[in-house]
């Protein structure tokens, strides 16, 4: 197994891996697969998880991250791959919450937090520990077998980086397991597309009001994705129950997905909401991991 830091070409790692590592990274020495057995345990539910995302206080809890990595892993937001037979595995360190001044960390606005504004109403609506620093060459980076990192960025800022988003990963353990569920219940399922992942509390602001958004949308919080499975070439819900129309019984199938996935691994219980096509978006599912059972629309 080799293990790459941040700050160095992706060239130089491939070249002592022999396979592609992330980008801006250097290998470092082999280490023997005995030393990191903990690597395993981290793939989740679903066993398709490929990264761990650590706020300072969490990474510095973790005395194996700094043996392999060093103390810039404990210390500097960043992305640092392990590569074995199996794969690759990436341990994401944060920035602090504290970074974020007047709203925007640098040039990147991420707006404030419910709870910075009014007490929240639970421990499950606590200002996130940290942020996810995601720049245009570490954007690509698998956090799992199906999902990368820009697939649940917010959408604005297009032209800024980097850009900072907050994810959980149940909730991407969760996707995960809705895919291979919708498989086993015999449902063609290539891909399941996030429409929206993280919204900054700016962004989410924009559309709160009746009918829209809430005001602490669990998006804000990195444990809630609107999804859709998408089949052929055109970006849209597919027809997963085969009666040659795309509505709102095809996101029903989905959610059957979710409400099965949550049966078997309530650790991962959230909410599962319908939604119906408009002319801008087919038909999607909402999935979240608040951690108390929610449901709403045609289910």
């Amino acid at each position: 197994m080799a293990f790459a830091r941040p700050g160095y070409s992706a060239a130089t790692a491939e070249r002592a891996v022999g396979r592609p590592a992330t980008r801006s990274a250097i290998a470092l020495p082999r280490i023997p697969l005995p030393r990191i057995p903990l690597l395993d345990s981290l793939k989740g539910r679903s066993r398709k998880l490929r990264a761990r995302f650590l706020s300072p206080t969490r990474a510095a809890g973790i005395p194996l991250l700094r043996e392999l990595f060093g103390d810039s892993a404990v210390s500097r937001a960043g992305v640092y791959a392990a590569h074995d037979t199996a794969g690759s595995f990436h341990f994401i360190t944060m920035r602090p919450f504290a970074d974020k001044v007047k709203g925007r960390i640098g040039g990147y606005r991420i707006g404030f937090f419910p709870s910075e504004q009014r007490a929240g109403r639970s421990a499950a609506y606590s200002n996130p520990d940290g942020f996810l620093e995601v720049t245009a060459l570490n954007q690509d980076t698998p956090i799992s077998e199906h999902f990368r990192l820009r697939d649940f960025l917010t959408h604005d800022q297009a032209t800024v980086w980097p850009k900072y988003l907050v994810l959980r990963e149940p909730l991407v353990d969760k996707l995960e397991l809705v895919l291979s569920e919708l498989r086993r219940m015999g449902v063609p399922a290539n891909r399941l597309r996030v429409m929206s992942g993280f919204r900054t509390p700016q962004y989410n602001q924009q559309g709160v009001g009746a009918g829209g958004r809430v005001q602490d949308s669990r998006h804000q919080y990195g444990d809630a994705a609107d999804v859709y499975v998408v089949n052929g070439d055109r970006d849209w819900m597919s027809d997963l129950n085969r009666d040659g129309r795309v509505d709102t019984r095809d996101a029903n199938v989905l959610a059957q997905a979710a409400e099965r996935v949550e049966r078997e691994h309530p650790d991962l219980i959230g909410g599962v909401g319908i939604y119906r096509a408009t002319s801008a978006h087919g038909p999607f599912v909402h999935i979240d991991v608040r951690g108390t059972r929610a449901r709403w629309g045609a289910m």
